[in-house]
């Protein structure tokens, strides 16, 4: 089928509650697209109607190499459409389901590109509030890019006492403000990377349960687990780092998506200077002190000759001392008496 007489729809991508995603090609550019559908029950109600433009609008504003691209939106007959840059490969959520857990600088690798992304469009006003790795398309080549700023907010339009009665986003992966309803921030954002990240070194979310109603809960007043339970081999310091950024206040987390990708960064440099595969700076420095303070808690080799063994050279100096001082001693008696009986 062709889709506005110019795109041929070739091959189903995916479909989510709203909105079905297919790869198609463009033939007067001659070019290959993805185009997002909405569905026909929810194109003939005005308000989604609305959030779907709302959408093609906040992301075509947005130019990034870690944000997919919007070329267009549209309507065809009553098919609402938005024409986005194809991104050949796989979503995070499907390559995680494949691999269970991704190595650490793997992880790093993608969570940063995506810290970028999102960081940009927080740069620009806009909070994405629907982060997950299902919005996460990555390339063979390990491009990342950030994908449907579908129920997006700006800035500019949020109020400090809102309080919204429906919430917006997918529950396993909502920050605690947003799933009671509260107004996001940039660091609700910051939020959603950490579960994010989390479920990626270990192949598990920090937060799981069948009722919405129970995770809603969790994510507001249970801490989560240390990430180093799961998997041991993930590093301390990416370990507090996660858990700083899964914390229920916003001001303890990251204030935004660009501050928690620098830490990452910097965290990521660490194993470059240091040599290690997965072994941070501050994990190596923490072993060094240890292997240190062990070092130092046993005698050096000149302490166990003092210690351990018998010194027989100070022992002979000190007899010879001795002997010498004892030969003398006749001496100083005879000078003694010499004097006095001299008197």
């Amino acid at each position: 089928p062709i889709l506005a007489t110019r795109y041929q729809l070739l091959q189903t991508l995916g479909s989510g509650g709203m909105a079905v995603v297919y790869r198609a090609k463009d033939l007067n550019l001659e070019r290959y697209v993805a185009i997002k559908i909405l569905r026909p029950d929810f194109s003939k109600d005005e308000g989604f109607r609305k959030r779907f433009h709302q959408e093609a609008k906040a992301a075509a504003n947005l130019s990034h190499p870690n944000i997919v691209t919007v070329h267009d939106f549209g309507l065809d007959g009553e098919r609402l459409f938005i024409i986005m840059e194809y991104v050949p490969g796989t979503n995070l959520k499907l390559m995680i389901r494949e691999q269970q857990v991704i190595p650490t600088d793997k992880a790093l690798d993608l969570i940063i590109q995506a810290s970028q992304g999102i960081g940009y469009a927080h740069r620009a006003g806009l909070i994405h509030c629907d982060i997950k790795p299902h919005n996460m398309l990555v390339t063979p080549d390990g491009r990342l890019k950030v994908t449907d700023f579908g129920i997006a907010r700006a800035l500019s339009t949020i109020q400090p006492d809102e309080k919204n009665s429906y919430v917006w986003g997918s529950p396993q992966y909502l920050s605690p403000e947003q799933a009671e309803g509260l107004p996001p921030s940039p660091a609700s954002d910051v939020y959603s990377l950490g579960i994010v990240l989390y479920e990626m070194v270990t192949g598990k979310l920090p937060f799981f349960s069948k009722d919405s109603t129970e995770l809603t809960r969790m994510h507001k007043e249970v801490v989560p687990i240390s990430t180093r339970n799961f998997n041991p081999g993930v590093p301390l310091t990416l370990d507090q780092i996660i858990l700083k950024v899964l914390s229920k206040e916003q001001t303890s987390r990251y204030r935004t998506a660009d501050q928690f990708g620098r830490v990452l960064e910097n965290l990521k440099e660490s194993y470059r200077i240091n040599g290690q595969n997965n072994q941070p700076s501050a994990l190596v420095e923490t072993t060094s002190t240890e292997q240190k303070s062990k070092i130092s808690s046993q005698p050096s080799s000149s302490e166990k000759n003092q210690t351990g063994t018998f010194d027989w050279k100070t022992a002979l100096l000190a007899l010879l001392a001795f002997l010498l001082a004892g030969g003398l001693i006749p001496f100083w008696l005879y000078i003694w008496f010499s004097l006095n009986s001299g008197r």
